[in-house]
């Protein structure tokens, strides 16, 4: 087949396709302006092997991770060995080294037919960008941010690279394209480039004004996603439950659980960067037993709508609440769906943190996989299941609970609180560095944030759990997916509200939203800030593939809409000459439920 075929059958179905962002805006004469440097999200980052065991013979310089995974499927027990880190210190196991490719090749896909970065560059390159011009900022996204620089010095590197091309571009500033949890991992190197040595890269108060116009943050989980507890607890997700939903028993029997949701919970309990996932802010960003910002949101979004308009009527506020009922999504994991609705005066809880843990017989009877629950005892399991319901700051506890090595850990490299005092000292570590809520922006007016992020997707924000039949050998929990309720938004024991399927609305858009907005103590300089919301527009034939249109998490690095809004900021647009705050969501709404002293 030719390589026009595809293209050409769309175009006699649908009509002639639109040109691409690049080209629609080099004819209207946009041209390269401000240097541009990619960060990649955890995940979507090329791994390759300098250093292996006997069993990796054969794969030096091969790619673990973000390839063709060949070579991987032939030994998958090898893979796992060399892909986990050391869990005492969060580093290379003895014997293993494992880089990050450098250039822009490493992002460019995830797997076979997953592209991530390359239509963004393709259509940046149609304006006149070129590699000279453009730098993908590779790091090891296993690491914890610090360790980055401790073991592979990543973050000098991406401070001389920035330098060196607003030197070579007749002192045009960068502009900063972070991704996902890259955006994180920038919050922690503004901190750092700016801090003095031996902890900070020594820049001076005033680097990031001098040398950065502005950070194009797309699908940032600025908050952590709820989507990250399961993954802690039962190696779990909604793809897992629907899986489980639709054939019970296929994760449980004798070949898939140890091959497939152990292997898992053993790669990310080793992994630090994992754990700046964990939500964000304690209860009072993600509401409490009795309470949520997104309280009333239906996943039906006529109904939504309906309900807002009543609401906004006082005397007839009762009714609205009595027509549709609201899930707790306060409550991110409770043990059964009754325990999920009922009042919180009608739970009746038993503190887990003084149950005095025992060992379990898995350790000599069942297979030789390490996971810390082996370590709780039928005592410490069932501690956990008695507490009933658990809120993001209860989830911080009970994480270290069941995965203390974890917690212990990658603790020293990450908080998850709200600071009530900036001046204090403590926040000159560099736990603090990634979390925007215990973290200044840096002193530089002229620079603008956006938040470019997907909307009108269900993402899980909270679960129901039961204990697993085969908890005596395996993961002791998992999500019950017999439980379902439209109404509440809950479908196989999954509740979830609008996002781009992995980040919630709320984590995306709430610092841009209120707490970075205007001059506040988490932006004493006033930096602008923009939402900029893409509404997911599924493809309306096979033939587009995954389409133009898509905001999903992924999927939105490849619409035509942020990619124009990308190029017109690269090419020197203001965030005022793009249009402002574009905003689909209850982005706005939400925020003003969140009591926050700014």
């Amino acid at each position: 087949m030719p390589a026009s075929f595809p293209k050409y059958v769309t175009e006699v179905i649908t009509g002639p396709l639109p040109d691409p962002p690049g080209v629609k805006l080099r004819k209207l004469g946009l041209t390269a302006k401000h240097p541009v440097v990619f960060v990649p999200a955890a995940v979507t980052g090329g791994l390759e092997l300098w250093e292996g065991r006997k069993c990796a013979q054969g794969l030096f310089r091969k790619r673990l991770w973000g390839g063709t995974y060949g070579d991987v499927y032939k030994r998958p027990q090898c893979w796992v060995e060399h892909m986990s880190l050391d869990n005492e210190t969060g580093m290379d196991p003895c014997g293993i080294r494992v880089r990050p490719i450098s250039g822009l090749v490493t992002a460019d896909g995830f797997g076979s037919g997953c592209f991530v970065w390359t239509t963004l560059v393709s259509n940046l390159a149609r304006i006149g960008y070129e590699e000279k011009t453009m730098f993908m900022a590779a790091y090891d996204w296993r690491l914890s941010f610090q360790n980055t620089q401790v073991r592979d010095q990543t973050l000098s590197r991406i401070k001389n690279n920035i330098e060196l091309m607003v030197a070579t571009s007749g002192g045009q500033k960068v502009v900063i394209i972070p991704h996902s949890t890259g955006a994180l991992f920038f919050l922690h190197f503004m901190k750092w480039v700016e801090a003095p040595p031996p902890m900070g890269g020594g820049g001076g108060p005033y680097w990031c004004s001098k040398h950065i116009k502005a950070v194009v943050n797309i699908a940032a989980p600025f908050l952590g996603v709820p989507k990250a507890i399961p993954l802690f607890l039962s190696a779990e997700s909604k793809d897992i439950s629907l899986v489980r939903a639709i054939a019970p028993g296929f994760f449980e029997n004798d070949i898939f659980q140890p091959q497939i949701l152990q292997h898992v919970m053993r790669l990310s309990h080793s992994w630090d960067s994992t754990v700046s996932m964990i939500p964000r802010g304690g209860d009072t960003i993600w509401g409490g037993l009795d309470w949520s910002p997104e309280e009333g949101y239906s996943c039906d979004q006529k109904r939504e709508m309906k309900n807002s308009t009543l609401v906004t009527n006082p005397a007839r506020a009762k009714s609205a609440i009595s027509l549709t009922r609201s899930a707790n999504f306060g409550r991110i994991v409770s043990f059964g769906k009754d325990v999920a609705e009922a009042p919180s005066n009608d739970i009746d809880r038993i503190d887990f943190k003084g149950t005095v843990k025992g060992h379990r017989a898995e350790n000599r009877t069942c297979r030789d996989l390490w996971t810390e629950y082996h370590g709780m005892g039928f005592e410490g399991i069932k501690a956990v299941a008695d507490y009933k319901t658990y809120t993001a700051e209860s989830i911080v506890e009970l994480l270290h609970f069941v995965a203390p090595k974890m917690m212990t850990r990658s603790t020293a490299h990450f908080s998850y609180g709200i600071a009530d005092n900036m001046d204090d000292p403590k926040y000159k570590h560099y736990k603090y560095w990634s979390n925007p809520l215990e973290t200044t922006l840096p002193n530089a007016p002229e620079m603008e944030i956006f938040s470019f992020y997907g909307t009108g997707l269900l993402t899980e924000r909270a679960y129901i759990y039961k204990l697993s039949p085969t908890a005596e050998c395996h993961i002791p929990f998992q999500i019950d997916s017999s439980t379902n309720d439209e109404e509440t938004c809950l479908k196989g024991g999954v509740y979830s509200v609008d996002g781009d399927g992995t980040v919630p609305v709320l984590s995306a858009g709430f610092m841009c939203a209120k707490a970075w907005h205007g001059k506040t103590k988490f932006n004493p300089s006033g930096i602008r800030t923009y939402l900029r919301e893409y509404r997911h527009s599924p493809p309306t034939t096979l033939l587009e593939g995954r389409g133009t249109l898509s905001c999903a998490h992924v999927d939105i690095m490849r619409n035509f809409a942020l990619i124009e809004d990308v190029i017109r900021i690269a090419a020197g647009a203001s965030g005022e000459e793009l249009g402002g705050n574009r905003v689909h969501s209850n982005i706005f709404k939400w925020s003003e439920k969140i009591n926050l002293q700014l």
